[in-house]
């Protein structure tokens, strides 16, 4: 911080490093508990983050969420990122600057329904491979609709939150189950989408509605227990495997900041019915980059998706479905045609076969107590800087005790 002119005892400008990809053009929003203070919504502006109540002294932001400001809508959406981009220019009342280390970051949103979503066709097409060996890769209906199920809220947890290792029933080869740990914990990294603004019972949203009902983006790893899911998920699909844990990052990146990020889809064959069908591009170009213990384990570009988030949202409501503010709604796992773009260990280590070498030597192939997984993502911005999409993280604690395992 560099304090200026006269009123350096109550101003303050903040200084971004030209290459943060946090810098005036981002500004993503979250909710931060400064040392010995109330949870406030905040922007983030390069290592530091502004609290909103302070510089924009509206009690919206006073808050220990976001809802109320998403629940206003696109116009006041669009009202307070340039009333944030003028005043990032310029000094700053320096009750409302504060560092982002000195800060606890905090779940963004009270999630009441979330849902995750398949709309990779890499991945769709590589988990076909290894678990459906004897069938066709892609289920008949996946080119004609965004599959997805419906994940637990409860269990949506902000980044850096500690992940337990689940214990369920083990499918084996001889179709007996056993109880126990997970031994294929697995990670999903994907891109997330928040719903602002919602929609009523029996209504519908349509693809050209999706901004006016979506606010932005966040990071997601929907950690998965490959070895739980294989046995419980026919027929109806993931259950126990998914719905221990799923991290999102602590900074909800705004749609407008990705309006340079945005590309079209790729060809769809055959072309979706017509509630699917787009008036706009909606896909985006962004780069992911998972981290395993220090290690660049995959870069998955989200370009490659099949399904756009516009079509996932009218599909999730098509049948009258209701959506409201906070609802949370996922991409599936991130993943390209080439090895090292796959967005799941799963896909990475070919399910076990094709072990990744870590930095400290070690062939690993699924998560180990202790492990760290990082997952960033950046995105083209005005005037080819980069825009920060968040990041996700989190490191995986031992099960907890169980009578079952006692003797074990």
């Amino acid at each position: 911080m560099d304090l200026v002119g006269a009123a350096a005892a109550a101003m303050t400008r903040v200084t971004v490093a030209p290459d943060s990809p946090f810098g005036p053009d981002t500004l993503p929003y979250g909710v931060c508990a400064p040392e010995g203070g109330a949870p406030r919504v905040c922007a983030r502006l390069g290592e530091y983050v502004l609290d909103l109540a302070e510089l924009l002294g509206d009690p919206e932001f006073a808050a220990d969420s976001l809802h109320p400001f998403l629940a206003r809508g696109p116009q006041r959406w669009r009202e307070v990122r340039e009333r944030l981009r003028d005043l990032a220019d310029g000094a700053l009342p320096d009750t409302a600057v504060h560092r982002l280390a000195d800060v606890r970051t905090l779940l963004p949103i009270r999630i009441g329904d979330y849902v995750d979503f398949y709309a990779s066709r890499d991945h769709a097409t590589n988990v076909g491979l290894l678990l459906r060996p004897d069938s066709a890769p892609l289920p008949p209906n996946w080119r004609h609709l965004p599959l997805g199920y419906h994940g637990r809220s409860a269990t949506v947890v902000v980044s850096g939150t500690p992940i337990r290792r689940p214990c369920g029933q083990l499918g084996i080869d001889s179709g007996t189950p056993e109880f126990g740990p997970t031994r294929r914990l697995d990670i999903e990294a994907e891109l997330g989408f928040v719903v602002g603004v919602g929609s009523e019972f029996g209504t519908r949203i349509s693809t050209g509605a999706f901004a006016d009902h979506v606010f932005g983006v966040v990071l997601v790893d929907d950690w998965s227990a490959r070895d739980i899911q294989a046995w419980e998920y026919r027929p109806l699909g993931p259950f126990l495997g998914k719905s221990f844990a799923t991290s999102i990052s602590a900074w909800v990146t705004p749609l407008a900041a990705l309006d340079a990020a945005r590309v079209a889809l790729p060809e769809q064959i055959p072309p979706p019915l017509p509630y699917l069908r787009e008036t706009e591009h909606w896909g985006f170009d962004i780069d992911l980059t998972v981290t395993w213990n220090g290690t660049v384990a995959a870069r998955p570009p989200y370009r490659h998706m099949y399904w756009s988030p516009a079509q996932m949202l009218a599909h999730l409501t098509v049948n009258g479905a209701a959506t409201a503010t906070g609802d949370l709604f996922a991409s599936g796992t991130v993943s390209g045609p080439e090895r090292d773009q796959r967005g799941s260990l799963l896909e990475l280590t070919w399910n076990g076969a094709e072990p990744v070498t870590l930095a400290d030597g070690a062939r690993r192939t699924f998560l180990a107590d202790g492990d760290e997984v990082v997952i960033t993502a950046t995105a083209p911005g005005p005037g080819g800087a980069r825009v920060g999409v968040g990041e996700v993280a989190g490191r995986i604690l031992p099960a907890l005790p169980h009578p079952d395992l006692a003797d074990r």
